[in-house]
């Protein structure tokens, strides 16, 4: 199961806060709140409802015009970003169109049947095992791909509660960007994406000089990269690199400031140049999993993303824009973390 999370509503000043959930692996995401009188902005929901209650109580008490919010914005569509909003369903909800349709493919429901698939694969124990060799024996490879899947995917969403959670995707979409208010601050929406997903956008309050990342920025864990092009997310980060920013809050970990962001952007070059490198001399995508190594980064979580960073940048390579099945990139992954 997952390591103790660390939940903190920090006050930043100016009717800006920071909800973090640290240290910020897979699902413990990020929030922000910013007031100004009885107006209120909720940048991005939690992964379930218990967990969007709780901070929805926190911010409450710290900011009496959270009571109400009025307006949302999903950074993005992955599930830990929004499957809260089903809470805050009567405000004005605001995404990308690649934020809507993120939600729209990986609803809640589909959590929730892949976790209590799971669940069950896991009772099988060793004979699930056996079995799944039996079957790849006979050219079918399905239930070892989800044994696979499930090893590293249980311990690391069990603390999720996925049941009972209605989709609640965003009524106003947006693109490129778009200019709102929070009582007389204003606050700019910025899309990215296509980067980490289909949809990325990023919040900037300019009075504040504060950004909120989404999964733009993942401090001290490695990114994923499900959706790319890397490229865009590099330039994302090179935009975001050039503005009046003092503090940055995260998709994921600590509170940061330009530092953060550098060290996002460096890592997508580096990782971007061992890739290409590796491709153009012939090796398979999966020979440069395992051949590329990233000693500056030790130390970061989730060093079994590596998998699907280089996967979405071979697909970059060849033009290829077709995902696999998120269950095949994790079972890669655990494969990965086991040495396989």
């Amino acid at each position: 199961m997952s390591a103790a999370v660390e939940k903190t509503l920090h006050e930043l000043g100016n009717g800006v806060f920071a909800y973090t959930q640290l240290p910020g692996s897979w699902g413990w995401s990020n929030s922000g709140l910013l007031v100004d009188g009885d107006q209120s902005l909720l940048i991005d929901t939690l992964f379930d409802l218990k967990l969007t209650k709780e901070m929805l109580d926190v911010m409450t008490r710290a900011a009496p015009a959270a009571r109400r919010i009025d307006t949302v914005v999903n950074t993005h569509g992955n599930g830990d970003h929004c499957y809260g909003n089903a809470l805050v369903s009567d405000a004005d909800i605001i995404g990308t169109r690649g934020c809507v349709q993120d939600l729209d493919e990986g609803p809640p429901s589909r959590n929730l049947l892949l976790m209590r698939l799971g669940v069950a694969v896991d009772k099988l124990g060793g004979v699930g095992r056996v079995l799944g060799r039996g079957l790849e024996v006979l050219g079918i490879g399905a239930l070892n791909e989800l044994l696979d899947a499930m090893e590293l995917a249980l311990p690391k969403f069990g603390a999720f509660d996925f049941a009972g959670i209605p989709p609640t995707p965003p009524n106003r979409v947006f693109e490129g960007e778009l200019e709102i208010h929070v009582g007389d601050k204003p606050v700019s929406l910025i899309e990215l994406g296509p980067a980490h997903s289909l949809g990325d956008a990023v919040v900037y309050s300019p009075k504040d000089k504060t950004l909120f990342s989404g999964d733009l920025l993942f401090k001290d864990a490695h990114p994923i990269v499900w959706d790319g092009p890397v490229s865009s997310w590099i330039a994302g980060l090179r935009r975001l690199l050039d503005m009046d920013i003092e503090t940055v809050v995260p998709g994921h970990g600590p509170l940061t400031d330009k530092t953060g962001l550098r060290e996002g952007l460096h890592y997508l070059e580096v990782l971007s140049h061992e890739a290409r490198a590796r491709f153009d001399a012939g090796m398979t995508f999966e020979d440069a999993v395992r051949d590329i190594t990233l000693d500056e980064f030790e130390g970061w979580l989730d060093p079994e993303r590596v998998y699907v960073n280089v996967h979405t940048l071979y697909r970059d390579f060849t033009g290829t824009r077709t995902k696999p099945h998120v269950l095949s990139l994790f079972a890669g992954m655990s494969r990965l973390t086991r040495g396989d």
